[in-house]
């Protein structure tokens, strides 16, 4: 079993997150790769002590990148969506 801090790796601030999270109260976070909703559920409720209404996940493949002659991949990753419930707040960046 991960550890909270295991299963959330950091929280993703984009444009559209950033909206998401002023609009409807969605949080969003790159999470483990073998994370399940339940952890990534239990994850944020006991790292930033509030209730989660639903979680949704994505999964990302890694992209093909070349440097020079030589090719490599960019690691896969996965996305979670937060909804808090009601009355739950997180503040990522402060002064914004």
């Amino acid at each position: 079993m991960r550890t909270a801090r295991e299963v959330l790796i950091r929280p993703l601030l984009t444009e559209k997150s950033m909206r998401q999270k002023d609009e409807q109260n969605v949080v969003t976070f790159r999470v483990h790769p073998d994370a399940t909703k339940v952890e990534i559920r239990a994850a944020v409720e006991e790292v930033f002590n509030v209730k989660v209404a639903a979680v949704r996940t994505a999964n990302y493949a890694g992209k093909l990148k070349r440097m020079g002659r030589f090719r490599g991949r960019r690691p896969a990753w996965k996305k979670a969506v937060v909804k808090l419930r009601p009355g739950y707040k997180i503040e990522l960046v402060e002064g914004v």
